[in-house]
């Protein structure tokens, strides 16, 4: 089995079969949902703040289960984990094109959040750290193509299945894609781990340096999560991964609605998310090659200035070219944010148990998230703007950026014989 992989390393076909579950988390991620949400107001007839509210109490029920869907995949791994979201990621499409009430809608949001936001990208962000440790950054650098490219894909791809059919059809063509085409992928070709084919993360084996005569160490310190809960950095990281989720979230559901606000079409807010995923996909890729080089929380800090300059620029978009500069600054802090919160944990708390620790994340993004959509709702509702609620979020980059500063990683002891070592 090594010999079969010495020629060219396996792992960066799990960095591509990871950055396809990032692409097909789209039906369960708000940059797809967003561009339903118009529809379902003039279809059944419902208020702004009762889509709000179900999206974001489905969207808080499923990141609390996010912290079991970790601990299941230190147990029983990655590869039957994807497979199971996978499945019921299509299902729960296919549901959805039937929801005829605001309960099923209900149940049809919690699911295509449980395992369309949640599931699809927690698993593979669990996956890629298991298979690379000094080129962490670059493979998921090249995973984040997935979501940028899902990002930049369905918003106009809805808007297009919407017009050219109607919005059931669309949640059926993604039912379809997700059972026929990416769960058979995730069958043939996942593979848990390195060491499951006899190799080692970066595909190297230790060896010497030609200079030295003892292999060149770089320990994997590996946290358990009862351990990292007792460090600081735990908690500021905690700070910095739901802020962003809450306030991305509350941008992308309701862009539309802002954007039509002042004058400014469906069609052009659509093309701005794109924008954000074109932009944010270099912006990535250079991230993650950075960020094997410089220190994360020097990221985490220009991540939360470029939000509160977005939000700033949000308040005052009254034309297209504005709207334009916003789609780039926001892609900018969507490129770095992608990479930086993603690569944080294993680089700080090792691979062991990272799939306990990433739920706990994952779940304080998803229920963070949850809260996004629900104040702008509410605002636009009673004070027939959008303006005051947007104010009001502002204060979230700032409390962030104080969190960024404190995530220091966190330094454990280690008895030198339980240490992992890979070589250069």
């Amino acid at each position: 089995m090594v010999n079969r992989f010495q020629s060219f390393f396996y792992g960066w076909i799990i960095v591509f079969i990871a950055g396809l579950a990032v692409f097909f988390s789209g039906p369960g991620q708000t940059y797809s949902n967003s561009i339903y949400i118009t529809e379902y107001i003039d279809h059944f007839g419902w208020s702004n703040t009762e889509i709000s509210s179900i999206y974001s109490i489905a969207t808080f029920c499923a990141g609390i289960l996010m912290m079991f869907v970790g601990r299941m995949v230190d147990k029983i791994g990655q590869k039957k984990m994807l497979i199971f979201a996978g499945v019921a990621l299509g299902l729960a499409c296919f549901y959805n094109s039937i929801v005829s009430n605001i309960w099923m809608m209900a149940i049809g949001f919690f699911f295509i959040r449980l395992f369309g936001q949640g599931s699809m990208t927690l698993i593979p962000n669990t996956l890629v750290p298991q298979w690379f440790i000094q080129k962490r950054g670059r493979a998921l650098s090249f995973m984040a193509i997935g979501g940028f490219a899902s990002a930049a894909f369905f918003p106009l791809a809805n808007a297009w299945l919407i017009q050219r059919w109607d919005w059931q059809t669309s949640w059926q063509v993604w039912g379809a894609l997700l059972l026929f085409l990416f769960v058979p992928l995730v069958i043939l070709f996942v593979r848990n781990k390195p060491e499951d084919i006899g190799l080692k993360p970066d595909g190297l084996t230790l060896r010497k340096n030609k200079n030295q005569k003892q292999p060149i160490p770089i320990a994997e310190v590996d946290w358990t999560l009862q351990e990292a809960r007792k460090t600081l950095a735990f908690w500021a990281l905690i700070v910095c991964v739901g802020i962003p989720a809450l306030v991305n979230t509350a941008i992308t559901f309701h862009l539309v609605s802002i954007f039509r606000e002042n004058h400014i079409t469906p069609e052009i807010a659509a093309t701005v998310l794109s924008l954000m995923a074109i932009i944010g996909f270099p912006i990535s890729l250079i991230s993650g090659f950075i960020l094997e080089k410089v220190k994360t929380r020097t990221l985490l800090i220009v991540i939360f200035i470029l939000e509160t300059v977005l939000l700033l620029l949000l308040l005052i978009t009254q034309n297209v070219l504005t709207a334009i500069i916003f789609g780039v600054i926001w892609g900018m802090a969507s490129g770095l944010e992608r990479i930086t919160i993603n690569i944080v944990w294993p680089n700080y708390f090792g691979r062991k148990y990272l799939g306990s620790i990433k739920g706990v994340a994952v779940t304080v993004t998803v229920v963070a998230s949850s809260f996004g959509p629900l104040p702008l709702g509410v605002g636009y509702d009673v004070l027939q703007s959008y303006t005051q609620a947007l104010v009001l979020i502002m204060l979230f980059p700032i409390i962030g950026l104080i969190a960024a500063t404190l995530a220091k990683k966190p330094v454990k002891e280690v008895d030198s014989t339980r240490s992992k070592y890979v070589a250069p």
